[in-house]
């Protein structure tokens, strides 16, 4: 758990709404929290974020919802009713940044667009996360993280020539929530350094195409410049050779990369044995070698299938040459580097304590809240107080629907409620 003796994070003090469903807000906002943000997550009474829902692995929680969800305090609001509506917007004319994945048109539904809300609140910070962004003719469609990716051409460059596939992590939703988040501290910064003056930045919009294509700038570079899209290679890159997986005499798998001529001519000479290649000028560079990749990784092949992974790996290490082992997931969760560096935390939630991975920035002093996972409508009545309703306020609002009913703890979870 989390030292109370260590130093309030650089978000400490900033309140963040967020109205957010599936991956790219929370994580976002997961971020914004791991920096000490207070971080209120408006879900509907019926159900909440549907990412809820997703699986019941973790403790009867869904994995999804508790990766991207903790340090947030989870407030139910119908924002369909004249009153929750209203309650939104007490909890908006005290909070710092608002961010929102909705639908399409949404948030101009709901009166909360980006110049409705500058107009109403000049110091608040509006991020939207879309699907394609405003002004195009796909700016009306729903966007999840496949359909992008394969829009955006990523899983055409993923898998196998005639056998496209989409990366593994929602690498759209992911990214998206990333940059949003750079805006928002970018946007705060700047806030702070031209307070008080006029014309101050304080709205952001990020799609997931946008993201995407961004991602995707060494392929579209490429393609716009040779004329050739580029067919995707498994696990190595149509970009570097030789660069890829082999099996080793253990049944194991090496990645083994040279990302210039001199590790090329070291993994040659000093790993394979092969001074007869290191010598041929057909591999003399790399788009030779490129072009001739088979023959290299055949004889790679052929070598790492007479010696064992460690073996293997001390050659390349003793030569300079990077090189992996191939994880699956389950390895991964006892990896000897995240447990040499403690990296798993326990983070509490409504259905038990669960384990999770530090966020990757680590800054010195400072040890990240990594806050509980909230259950649905749990902090409602404590964060409506704090925004100044009173408790016959708050329980006429249970009354007309506009909240959720009050919040109760599992019978074998008991923690206090914010």
């Amino acid at each position: 758990m989390t030292d109370p003796t260590s130093p309030e994070g650089p978000l400490s003090g900033i309140t963040v709404v967020t109205l957010e469903q599936a991956v790219s807000a929370p994580m976002c906002t997961r971020t914004l929290a791991d920096f000490g943000a207070r971080v209120i997550k408006i879900e509907n009474p019926r159900g909440g974020d549907f990412a809820r829902d997703y699986d019941d692995v973790v403790n009867g929680m869904a994995a999804h919802f508790v990766w991207a969800n903790r340090g947030k305090e989870s407030v139910t609001l119908d924002l369909k009713s004249d009153a929750g509506i209203a309650t939104l917007h007490t909890l908006l004319a005290s909070s710092d940044v608002l961010v929102s994945n909705l639908a399409p048109g949404a948030t101009a539904r709901l009166g909360i667009s980006q110049e409705d809300l500058a107009e109403r609140y000049p110091d608040l910070i509006a991020v939207e996360i879309d699907g394609y962004g405003p002004g195009g003719p796909m700016s009306h469609k729903r966007a999840y993280d496949l359909l992008v990716q394969a829009e955006s051409g990523a899983c055409a460059v993923t898998g196998y020539p005639g056998m496209p596939a989409k990366p593994g992590p929602p690498v759209a939703d992911i990214s998206t929530g990333l940059y949003a988040a750079v805006s928002i501290l970018a946007l705060l910064c700047g806030r702070e350094r031209h307070r008080g003056r006029a014309g101050a930045l304080s709205s952001v919009s990020v799609s997931l195409f946008d993201t995407m294509t961004e991602i995707m700038g060494y392929p579209l570079t490429y393609t716009r410049y040779s004329g050739v899209d580029q067919q995707p290679r498994g696990m190595s890159s149509p970009a570097v050779s030789p660069y890829g997986a082999y099996r080793t005499a253990d049944d194991q798998t090496v990645v083994l990369g040279t990302t210039n001529d001199r590790e090329w001519q070291r993994l040659a000479r000093e790993i394979i044995g092969r001074d007869d290649l290191a010598d041929d000028e057909r591999f003399h560079t790399n788009a030779g070698r490129c072009e001739h990749r088979e023959v290299l990784d055949d004889a790679i092949a052929r070598w790492c299938a007479l010696h064992p992974l460690d073996h293997v790996q001390k050659i390349a290490d003793d030569a300079g040459i990077g090189n992996a082992r191939y994880n699956l997931p389950s390895e991964v969760l006892v990896h000897p580097q995240l447990k040499a560096r403690n990296r798993w935390r326990e983070v509490d939630s409504p259905n038990g304590p669960i384990e999770a991975l530090l966020p990757p920035p680590v800054i010195a002093g400072f040890d990240p809240p990594m806050g509980a996972v909230p259950g649905l409508g749990e902090h409602t009545a404590q964060v409506l107080a704090d925004a100044g309703l009173r408790p016959e306020q708050i329980e006429d609002l249970r009354d007309q629907g506009a909240i959720g009913p009050a919040y109760r703890f599992p019978e074998s979870t008991v923690r206090p409620s914010r």
